[in-house]
């Protein structure tokens, strides 16, 4: 959350939007999760399965 505050300063806001937060979820979950090695094997990423995560979570209105 602390990012995404930043992100939305730094682009003059003083709000966060479900975008903000897109834009900087991969940065901040990247070393947050550890693959298993059935998963690695099969040539997955880590940046792979946030990008899905993302793309399954509905933004509230």
């Amino acid at each position: 959350m602390k990012t995404s505050k930043a992100l939305a300063a730094i682009q003059g806001r003083d709000f966060v939007t479900p975008d903000d937060i897109k834009a900087v979820a991969p940065a901040v979950l990247n070393h947050r999760i550890v693959l298993s090695h059935e998963r690695e094997m099969e040539g997955h990423t880590i940046e792979e399965i946030i990008a899905d995560i993302l793309k399954k979570v509905e933004v509230p209105r």
